[in-house]
């Protein structure tokens, strides 16, 4: 979803961009390109994106969106194409498996702002508001330094229309995302949705509870900081403010929403990763 997402914004800017895709979503794209609608709205936008079915030669930039359970069979297909990597998605084991085939000096880390769903081969966006509009998607090197490549990635994303920025501490920002995520997102699975947990108050202080117990056994504080206060602030206050959440537009039209088998892959991979200790991952 969000590749697609991507590839039709920076394609709109004028920038040179293939999509690749395989079996049923190669055909539909070839046939119909990217399809765009904005949460549930009628009207749909179509974008011809390129899309190519393998990837050759070199890039500047490959900007990889697939589950994290999903990248082992990713990272062998890219070890023999050229450019920079960039892997926008769940991943708390660090960037140091990822570089290890394809080569440590490749290896960009950062996380989609943008959410939404599939509906068939529509791609239905969340709809931007106050607070995603001053959300920006973090992207960084895995040393933590600001360089050119790094500002000519983020700029390229913001002639996008895409709020992007540079960020030095994207391994402890995407470990702070997944002791959020697993307990939420297993808790959303399992429920059978955002709206249908919003209305189990207990489940919802257990998962609480939970990503509390994840953040308590990270090796460096929570980034952004704001995350300490789920450790913090009263148990009463934080479950009404997750409640309130999951019956929003922001949660229906996310990930979060996505009853598929691959979610459940998807969290189960990135519980390990949590649970795995520091050098191990």
């Amino acid at each position: 979803m969000c590749g697609s997402l991507f590839a039709a914004r920076t394609h709109e800017a004028g920038h040179d961009v293939s999509l690749l895709a395989r079996s049923e979503r190669l055909t539909a794209l070839r046939r119909r390109g990217v399809r765009l609608a904005e949460e549930d709205s009628s009207a749909v936008k179509r974008v011809p994106v390129p899309v190519i079915e393998h990837p050759d030669g070199a890039y500047d930039l490959i900007t990889v969106f697939v589950r994290t359970h999903q990248v082992d069979a990713v990272l062998e297909s890219l070890a023999g194409v050229q450019g920079d990597v960039l892997f926008l998605l769940n991943w708390a084991a660090g960037p140091e498996t990822l570089g290890a085939v394809i080569g440590h000096e490749r290896v960009l880390l950062g996380f989609p702002a943008t959410g939404g769903t599939m509906d068939g081969d529509v791609v239905r966006y969340r709809k931007t508001n106050l607070i995603t509009r001053r959300v920006a998607m973090p992207i960084g090197e895995p040393d933590g330094r600001t360089t050119p490549r790094l500002v000519r990635i983020v700029e390229t994303f913001r002639t996008a229309g895409i709020n992007a920025k540079a960020e030095p501490q994207m391994g402890a920002w995407l470990r702070t995302h997944a002791a959020f995520e697993v307990p939420l997102g297993q808790a959303v699975h399992a429920a059978g949705g955002p709206v249908v947990l919003a209305d189990a108050p207990d489940t919802v202080r257990g998962t609480l509870h939970l990503m509390r117990q994840n953040l308590a056994a990270m090796e460096t504080p929570p980034v952004p900081r704001a995350f300490a206060a789920l450790r913090a602030l009263p148990q009463g206050f934080l479950v009404a403010v997750l409640r309130r959440f999951l019956k929003s537009p922001t949660a229906v039209h996310s990930g979060l929403n996505d009853p598929s088998p691959a979610t459940a892959a998807e969290l189960e991979r990135l519980a390990k990763q949590l649970r795995a200790p520091a050098g191990a991952r």
